[in-house]
């Protein structure tokens, strides 16, 4: 019933004594989640919450066996925090930081793919598999059921705000949720929709998926172009916000640095053409998702 936040999660929190991430820790650690150690130089040896925190990630990992990190770190120490924990051989990192310079984030997601490690992020606000039991990050807050609870459908969102609230929908809609991943607004992340969507489809529990778009990128193009290759074969629905965008000058930003409609390239409207065209279930509107989800699903 989950992807990426599993029970083989075994997880570290860089930056973990920062004033986010200690609230975050607490928030995780109440709900299930396995976190077994925290990272901030200079402070190994104490403890927040219970849990032990070290000067260096290889000494959290030689002592606890990490293999998901959940970095909270300044947005100038975010790269080296990254690459710290994939040279000590962790295979699930997700950023939190928002605001991470771009050149740092490529830099970060090549090393990631020569090694063999995920990135989800930046700028997530994490993952959560409500039968597992399982969040990383702040997603859900401190009352993660009034939005995530267990169920057959997985939900990708571009956006950190709308992952509960598309959650919150499937819920209304009498079912729940698989995982939920909010994989980032930036315009450069680690683990896109199309990514994703091949996770959910080797996930036997997962029935279908919400996908939640913005303008800008070609995150949502790809993934239609993966629908249509069959590379997804249960029913995926699909949502683009910021219509209005296509009415205003080209080159405007909206939100996230990644809404930029320029060169006729990142619409909302293009976005969903593609995904009707490749088999998707499109809605005009987001509060259709409650039929829409009802008809697919057949229950």
């Amino acid at each position: 019933m989950a992807i990426l936040a599993t029970p083989d999660c075994r997880v570290l929190v860089q930056g973990i004594t920062g004033r986010e991430a200690a609230m975050v820790t607490h928030h995780c650690l109440a709900y299930g989640s396995p976190i077994l150690a925290g990272v901030s130089p200079g402070k190994g040896g104490q403890a927040l919450h219970g849990v032990p925190i070290y000067d260096t990630v290889r000494e959290a990992c030689e002592a606890h066996g990490i293999n998901t990190s959940v970095v909270y770190v300044p947005p100038a120490f975010a790269l080296d925090a990254g690459l710290e924990a994939i040279a000590n051989g962790i295979k699930l990192l997700l950023v939190m930081t928002e605001r991470v310079p771009v050149h740092d984030v490529v830099r970060l997601l090549q090393v990631a793919a020569r090694e063999g490690c995920t990135v989800v992020g930046p700028n997530s606000v994490g993952i959560i598999s409500p039968g597992a039991r399982i969040k990383l990050g702040a997603i859900g807050g401190d009352n993660p059921a009034r939005c995530f609870v267990p169920g057959p459908v997985g939900v990708i969102s571009r956006s950190g705000g709308m992952t509960a609230e598309v959650s919150w929908m499937v819920k209304r809609a009498g079912y729940g949720v698989s995982t939920s991943v909010s994989i980032g607004g930036d315009a450069i992340i680690g683990s896109t929709p199309r990514e994703i969507l091949a996770r959910f489809e080797a996930d036997p529990e997962t029935r279908a998926v919400v996908l939640w778009g913005e303008p800008g990128t070609a995150h949502e193009e790809e993934a239609a172009e993966f629908l249509a290759q069959g590379g997804f074969t249960k029913p995926l629905i699909a949502y683009v916000a910021g219509k209005f965008m296509e009415e205003m000058p080209e080159g405007t930003v909206f939100g996230h640095g990644a809404s930029l409609i320029q060169a006729g390239r990142g619409r909302p409207s293009a976005k969903l053409e593609a995904l009707r065209k490749a088999g998707g279930h499109t809605l005009e509107r987001f509060n259709d998702l409650l039929p829409v989800l009802r008809e697919v699903l057949g229950d």
